[in-house]
This record gives structure tokens, C-alpha cells and sequence, in this order.
């Protein structure tokens, strides 16, 4: 592989790709970034369904609880950037094992934790493992065979949704047979087997950018991504037209701009807007926000619906843990199709899996607005959710990876995972909303608040289909790639023809 490509936008120079002769374990180091992977997209919804009982125990109301989720977002927004760019300066084993570092100890500490404060605090160290996407991605195409990169991106790509609905299924049954502080204490052996693995069996990255850390557009950054996603986070309950969640979307939107004239002029930007330009990142990234509402939307509607009394005439009355097991065959639908994604995406590249995954998941959306009263509505449904995301997801991420320099794969990956979790965030809130002013007098969510609510999230999957259409072709990204810098595809470009 050759890495000696220099970056046009940061004149960053990596260091030679030189391996030796001893090729490293792919096979080891595939699982153990799965496993790590896996541990933070696991514990990101392990808590949504427990909230109420981790509340009640701790002796806060549920609307104070749901700062746990809040303050995993936060973080993981804000350092999912930071680390990505440390990882292409500093090596991305080494960010990865104090990733991973920090993703235990917030881990065993919110397991121990005996009061919401200390919770907070460990969920804040949780969300630096967002970091963990773009670090793995990085390292993948920089130490396995140029063959095996499509489908390892995109089998972790499809990790992360699948984390999610994993913890989804599981809340349930271990809140019921254990306790809450098994939320955590289960994910904190698959982390320290992730972390043994990383420190033993992942080896150090011979790519580089030199530079600095970019501290103006960090604080800039931080600012507009923390003011923005607590308002979308938080305005369901502050109320959209209040004070507080209007100047924070202003402040938000304000400190997003500034850090685009910011980038522009530093030196060693924190991530290389100008990527931004390029019809295969930008399209990539409006797909990854689409996705992102797309599956939290699924995760809300879903569940909810199940969860309610059959008295209501369109409810399912399903236990937390039935309502869960609904949501096997998203979980099963994403395994396989992030796979076959990756190995459709060697052959054609990453267009056509996007368009396939767009259209796949605004079907899965359109079965039940036009009906979701029968088992197999909801199953189907489902089903078609898990191979749209699993589709989508592998494909942004390749998309990506094939339009920007290897030095740039952090940063560029970093991008996108904090665009997919604004977009998740944003569906989280847009569905909530829905559901909570469409009630009956008695206080549950009307059958209306569902069919308009899939219908909002077919729309969406519309969006990502219309954005997946305009992505480059497979030539067009080749010479896009080459114009950027990109020097280490030429295997791939080869199988593709």
C-alpha cells in the first residue's frame, strides 16, 4: 500500500507505509475493533429503556435521568472530532487504546456510580469512545490488504447500527433479571477485551499529519455542536419557541459558521472543510444524517407502539423485553447486509448500495404509515429498516474513505459519525415531538402520532435516496479521489473494472 501521498489541503506528509515482512492478523484486528465498536454503540441506547428505573433508584425524576443520554451525546460529539484528528497526527493505536481507556473506566464507573452526579460524569468518559468509528476505519485501510477494506468497512460500519439495536433488545431483559448497573458491567468486558486487543494485537499506523491541534476551532466546534444538540436534545421539554432553546440554535448556528472561516485560514484545521467540496463526501454525509434520524426514528416509533395497552385498539401490549425482541431482525438484517454491501461496493463502489439502501428503509417507513395494526407490518418493516441502514451506513463510510487522502481518513470519518449522530439526535427529538402532541385525554399517544411519524421518516429516507442519487459515479469519484490525493485504491479501482 502506498501512504506517501501528500494532503493538498494541510501539506502533511505520512509516514512510509512500510510493513516488513510480517503482514498483521486482519482477522484480529477486525474483531477486536468490532468489539470496541460494538461496546459503544451497545451502551450510546443500552440506557434509553431504563431511564425510569435508573431514576426511581437514584431518587430523580426521569426527566433529570435522561442527562445521561444527553451528556453521552454531548461528549461523543465533541471528542469524536478531537480524537479523530489526534489519531492521523499522533497514531491511531495509540488514541484508540486511551479511547478505550477512558470507554472502561466511565464504564466501571457508571456501574459503581451511586448518585446521578457520578453517572453524568461517567457517561461523559463513554462518549469519547465515538471516536472509536473513525479511529478503526483509519486503521483498516491503512494495515489490511487492499481486498479485504470495502467489506471490513463496511461490517463496522453496520457494527454501529447494530450496537444500537442490541441495546435496544437487552435493556429490557437485564434491568429484569439483574439491575441497571448491569447496563454497564456487561459492556465492560467486551471493552476490556477490545482494549487487550488493541494494545496486543493491533499495530501502530505508519500514517501521519504532522501538525497541531487546532485549539481555536476546537473551542469553536465544541461550542456549536454542544449549543445545538442540547437544544434539539432538550427542546421537547424547555419548549421549541423558549428562550433558552432558540438562543442556543442561534448560538449553535453562529459558532458553525465561524468555524468554517475559522478552518479556511489555520493552518492544521481541525477537519479539512474543504473536504466538504467534494460531491462524494458531502452527499456521504447528507446520507449519514438521513440514516442517522432514520434508525433512532425506528427505535422510538417501534417500541412505543408495541409497548402499548391492546384496550387502545392500535396498541400491541408488549412487555419492555417482548418489545425488544421485535427488533431482532433489524439487528439480524444489519449484520448481513453491511457485509454484502462491502463486497457489492468492491464491484460497483458506493453509489448503487446507498441508492438500495435509501429506498429500502423509506419501504420499511411506508408499510406501516399505510398500516400497523398486524405482527407482520412491524417484522417487515423492520427487516427492510436493518438492510437499508446496514446498506446506507457501509456505504457512506467507503464513500468517504475512497474520496480523501489516507491522512485525512480521521478527520474525514469523524465528520461524518458527528453529522450521523446530529442527525440521530434531531430524529430523536422531531419524533418525540410528534408523539407527544398527538395524545389521547387520557394522556397516551394517539394512532395518528404513529402514521405521521413514519410518514416523517419515509420522507427522510426520500431525502437520502435524492442525495445518494447525486453521489459521484464510480469514475467520477476515482478522478474526484485523485485530484484530492488519494494514491491508495488503485487495487480496488482494478477489481471495480
Amino acid at each position: 500500500m502506498s501512504a506517501t501521498a501528500q494532503s493538498p489541503a494541510t501539506g502533511s506528509i505520512p509516514a512510509q507505509a512500510g510493513h516488513g515482512a510480517k503482514r498483521p492478523n486482519s482477522t484480529a484486528i477486525i474483531l477486536f475493533l468490532s468489539l470496541g465498536g460494538l461496546s459503544f454503540a451497545v451502551l450510546q441506547s443500552l440506557v434509553a429503556p431504563a431511564l425510569g428505573t435508573i431514576g426511581k433508584d437514584l431518587g430523580v425524576a426521569t426527566a433529570d435521568a435522561s442527562w445521561v443520554l444527553t451528556a453521552y451525546l454531548l461528549s461523543a460529539a465533541v471528542l469524536t472530532p478531537i480524537l479523530g484528528r489526534l489519531g492521523d497526527m499522533v497514531g491511531k493505536r495509540k488514541i484508540i487504546i486511551v479511547v478505550l481507556v477512558l470507554l472502561l473506566v466511565g464504564t466501571v464507573l457508571a456501574a459503581l456510580a451511586p448518585n446521578l452526579g457520578v453517572l453524568i460524569i461517567a457517561r461523559v468518559l463513554q462518549g469519547a469512545a465515538g471516536a472509536v468509528m473513525p479511529l478503526s476505519i483509519g486503521i483498516v485501510r491503512d494495515e489490511l490488504p487492499r481486498e479485504r477494506v470495502s467489506v471490513t468497512i463496511g461490517l463496522l460500519s453496520a457494527i454501529f447500527g447494530i450496537g444500537a439495536g442490541v441495546g435496544i433488545v437487552a435493556a429490557g431483559p437485564i434491568v429484569e433479571a439483574l439491575s441497571w448497573h448491569w447496563l454497564f458491567w456487561l459492556p465492560a468486558v467486551l471493552v476490556a477485551i477490545a482494549l487487550l486487543g488493541a494494545i496486543f494485537g493491533i499495530p501502530e499506523s505508519p500514517v501521519r499529519t504532522p501538525g497541531r491541534l487546532d485549539v481555536v476551532g476546537t473551542a469553536i466546534l465544541s461550542v456549536g455542536l454542544v449549543a445545538v444538540l442540547l437544544a434539539i436534545s432538550e427542546g421537547e421539554k424547555w419548549g421549541w419557541g423558549d428562550g433558552k432553546t432558540v438562543g442556543l440554535l442561534v448560538l449553535g448556528a453562529v459558532a458553525l459558521i465561524a468555524f468554517v472561516f475559522v478552518e479556511l485560514r489555520v493552518k492544521n484545521p481541525l477537519i479539512d472543510v474543504r473536504l466538504f467540496k467534494h460531491r462524494g463526501v458531502w452527499t456521504a454525509h447528507v446520507v449519514a444524517l438521513a440514516f442517522g434520524f432514520a434508525m433512532f426514528g425506528t427505535f422510538i416509533l417501534v417500541p412505543t407502539l408495541l409497548q402499548l395497552p391492546t384496550v387502545l385498539g392500535y396498541g400491541f401490549g408488549k412487555s419492555v423485553s417482548e418489545a425488544g425482541l421485535y427488533l431482532l431482525p433489524t439487528v439480524v438484517a444489519m449484520v448481513i447486509s453491511g457485509v454484502v454491501a462491502g463486497i457489492l461496493i468492491r464491484r460497483v463502489g458506493p453509489k448503487i448500495p446507498m441508492i438500495l439502501g435509501g429506498i429500502s428503509v423509506t419501504v420499511a417507513f411506508l408499510i406501516p404509515a399505510l398500516g400497523h395494526s398486524d405482527d407482520w407490518q412491524i417484522i417487515l418493516s423492520g427487516v427492510l429498516t436493518g438492510i437499508g441502514i446496514g446498506f446506507a451506513l457501509a456505504a457512506t463510510s467507503n464513500a468517504i474513505v475512497e474520496s480523501v487522502p489516507a491522512t485525512q481518513t480521521g478527520e474525514a470519518i469523524s465528520a461524518n459519525t458527528v453529522i450521523r449522530t446530529v442527525g440521530s439526535s434531531i430524529g430523536t427529538a422531531v419524533i418525540a415531538a410528534i408523539i407527544s402532541s398527538n395524545v389521547s385525554p387520557q394522556g397516551a399517544p394517539t394512532d395518528d402520532a404513529f402514521t405521521i411519524g413514519f410518514w416523517v421518516s419515509a420522507g427522510v429516507g426520500v431525502l437520502g435516496i435524492l442525495a445518494a442519487l447525486v453521489a459521484p459515479s464510480v469514475r467520477a469519484r476515482r478522478a474526484e479521489a485523485a485530484a484530492a490525493g488519494v494514491d491508495d485504491f488503485d487495487e480496488l479501482e482494478a477489481t471495480a473494472k
